[in-house]
């Protein structure tokens, strides 16, 4: 997938801009609230219809303005073109449109524009509770499977109603019925869980060794009450437990992942920076994953790429998201030329931007990107060479 151009407006600090991006790297540079990551933010609402950041949509419209409008212009790596807009007032609510038409769910859009994002804010999930890690998985999943987000939606309905009725001290009539509901879509998310998880995990684990220079063994699995017994017998044998305490206590909204180097837990054992490159290697899988799923590789966004890095492993990862296995690539970093030796040093192409107080100035045209054609232009003029006519859970 390739993000032609994206056009901003009333976005966060950023009052209008419109930006021509290469199918390269693209780097954001300024200082810290200049508004770079905020192009990227802009970026992952066209493709996940909501912020990266955990921002609500009245949140990222500009001070002193009650809208924003995103759009962006796309082609696909079959060479079907996009146009995406999101826009979101305070009146009216979000909307999102297709090549102009508007969607009539927003989960309609989830997966045709894939993107993986590798941000400071996915510490979160090594540090914080497992509801955090089942969000990612949710995330991740709902990108390739619609079947998944259904079933999604539908256990998180069943599972509010059965939670209410808990507190009215229901009969076990009632209780069956929705514990049959709840059955029926929670094997279907614990099916797709086990399956994506497992084929994450060896591509974690080499990418993992890729970028510590084999240092260390990291493993990833699924934790799951699931695993062990089936579904409506955990139900069951819970009951009398959930009349107790008014709530489902067991369940795949208990769910969890857990992260390891060599035998240890990675939260408890893990210097700042072997957890940042576990999650490199994470979101990397994740690329890997969605990209054979699809056929499609999807945008991968790289916010505050220094965070907890060594300059090593960051040479080692901009060599690797260089590979033709990844397309494009939007990268921000605070310092221009830090950024710009170790992406030259690694011979790749890019275009930089800068960012300052909300607006980006226009691409410098000294880097190797200055000697990158247009892939568009290429081929045009190559043709008239040839004829020159021519929490859930």
């Amino acid at each position: 997938m390739f993000l032609k151009k994206i056009s901003l407006l009333n976005f966060k600090n950023i009052s209008g801009e419109e930006l021509a991006f290469c199918p390269g790297i693209n780097c954001l540079v300024g200082d810290n609230g200049a508004g770079k990551t905020n192009v990227l933010d802009a970026v992952h609402y066209l493709s996940m219809c909501k912020s990266s950041l955990g921002t609500t949509d009245s949140q990222s419209i500009r001070h002193g303005t009650d809208f924003f409008l995103l759009e962006g212009l796309y082609a696909s790596d079959s060479g079907r073109n996009e146009t995406i807009a999101c826009s979101f007032s305070r009146k009216g609510g979000k909307i999102l449109k297709r090549n102009g038409k508007e969607y009539e769910r927003l989960s309609e859009h989830v997966g045709l524009i894939p993107a993986v994002i590798v941000s400071p804010a996915d510490s979160v999930l090594i540090s914080d509770a497992a509801d955090e890690r089942r969000r990612y998985l949710n995330a991740f999943i709902s990108q390739l499977d619609r079947a998944y987000l259904q079933a999604l939606v539908r256990y998180n309905a069943v599972l509010a109603e059965r939670n209410r009725l808990l507190k009215m001290h229901p009969d076990e009539t009632m209780l069956a019925i929705y514990d049959m509901q709840l059955v029926e879509h929670g094997k279907t998310i614990h099916s797709r869980r086990r399956e994506f998880v497992e084929r994450l995990q060896p591509v974690v684990a080499e990418y993992y060794r890729i970028l510590s220079d084999d240092r260390e063994q990291v493993a990833l699995h699924y934790k799951s009450e699931l695993n062990d017994r089936p579904f409506d017998e955990i139900l069951r044998d819970a009951r009398q437990k959930d009349l107790v305490n008014e709530f489902t206590t067991a369940g795949i909204h208990r769910d969890d992942l857990t992260l390891r180097i060599g035998d240890y837990a990675l939260r408890k054992y893990g210097s700042q920076g072997q957890q940042k490159t576990f999650l490199i290697a994470l979101k990397l899988a994740q690329y890997t994953v969605v990209t054979k799923e699809k056929g499609e590789k999807p945008l991968l966004l790289l916010d505050d790429l220094f965070d907890k890095l060594d300059g090593g492993r960051v040479e080692q990862l901009l060599r690797l998201v260089s590979d033709r296995a990844f397309g494009q690539i939007f990268i921000t970093d605070c310092n221009p030329m830090r950024l710009r030796t170790i992406l030259d040093r690694a011979g790749s192409e890019y275009r930089l931007f800068t960012v300052a107080g909300g607006a980006v100035a226009s691409p410098t045209q000294d880097g190797p990107d200055s000697q990158t054609p247009d892939p568009e232009a290429s081929e045009a003029r190559a043709a008239s060479a040839d004829n020159p006519k021519s929490d859930t859970v």
